[in-house]
């Protein structure tokens, strides 16, 4: 059976193919200006890694993400939850709780041992905690975002980052930047903001280990070590690329639709 998961998210897309229990993830795509574009070029993509050449040789696909209902090609959309909880299981059964950070929310899912999700929160309603909060501080710092999760910017006396609006937040960073606060001191305090941010999300559903970081966010070595520190236990390493957690969970869901579809 061959199945696909497609996540098309507000800054990347991302596809897996699932060929029986084989995984063949694509490449991460940088978001178009038209979402059924990334979308076509995320799958096409894990495609070319499967050795497919067309869609018409799926036999079904989930798509998710902030452009879910963008994805013209796919038989069935499911949302964000389902699909990071799905594919942290997949890729590592003893995971009980998600945290992901995307480039416009921040989620935090709670399961049981079999893989349920138990309860969740999320974040959505500001750029605080989210990818779109670290690409502004980025930016403003002249750093990029290699440089907020570079390891040698992790700092032992982090600034005082105190707005959780990032608007707010920039004006604090350049008012730091104008005191001659070093770069370390900085990120550090940025990481420890939303770290503290995302940790009091994930403790109104009950964090519990294995505790995993779905997305891009999982790079940024100074947010897991504010993370870890926040939440008093260790951030475990996906055994699969973390970014596609989303993806691979709803090609995960597409398999348990078209074994269904083939036994009607």
């Amino acid at each position: 059976m061959i199945v696909a998961g497609i996540d098309l998210g507000s800054t990347t897309g991302k596809a897996v193919v699932l060929v029986d229990d084989k995984i063949f993830l694509g490449d991460i795509i940088m978001s178009t200006p038209k979402p059924a574009l990334t979308a076509q070029l995320a799958m096409d993509a894990a495609l070319k890694n499967a050795g497919l050449s067309s869609v018409k040789d799926l036999s079904y696909i989930v798509s998710t993400g902030y452009g879910r209902l963008k994805v013209d090609f796919a038989n069935e959309n499911i949302s964000e939850i389902s699909c990071h909880a799905k594919g942290a299981f997949y890729a590592m059964p003893s995971v009980r709780t998600v945290i992901d950070i995307g480039g416009q929310d921040c989620k935090a899912i709670s399961l049981s041992d079999k893989g349920a999700v138990l309860g969740f929160e999320m974040n959505d309603r500001c750029a605080a905690g989210t990818g779109r909060f670290f690409q502004v501080m980025a930016k403003v710092l002249a750093c990029g975002l290699d440089g907020i999760g570079d390891p040698a910017n992790i700092s032992k006396t982090p600034a005082s980052i105190s707005s959780q609006c990032s608007v707010f937040a920039e004006s604090e960073i350049i008012t730091l930047v104008n005191n001659d606060i070093s770069l370390p001191d900085i990120i550090t305090g940025i990481n420890k903001a939303v770290a503290s941010r995302v940790s009091s999300l994930a403790r109104r559903v009950g964090v519990s280990e294995d505790v995993v970081i779905s997305g891009g966010c999982y790079n940024n070595e100074g947010l897991r070590a504010a993370l870890e520190d926040s939440l008093g236990m260790k951030i475990t390493k996906l055994l699969l690329n973390p970014q596609f957690m989303g993806a691979l969970g709803a090609a995960v869901l597409a398999k348990g639709k078209a074994a269904t579809l083939t036994k009607s």
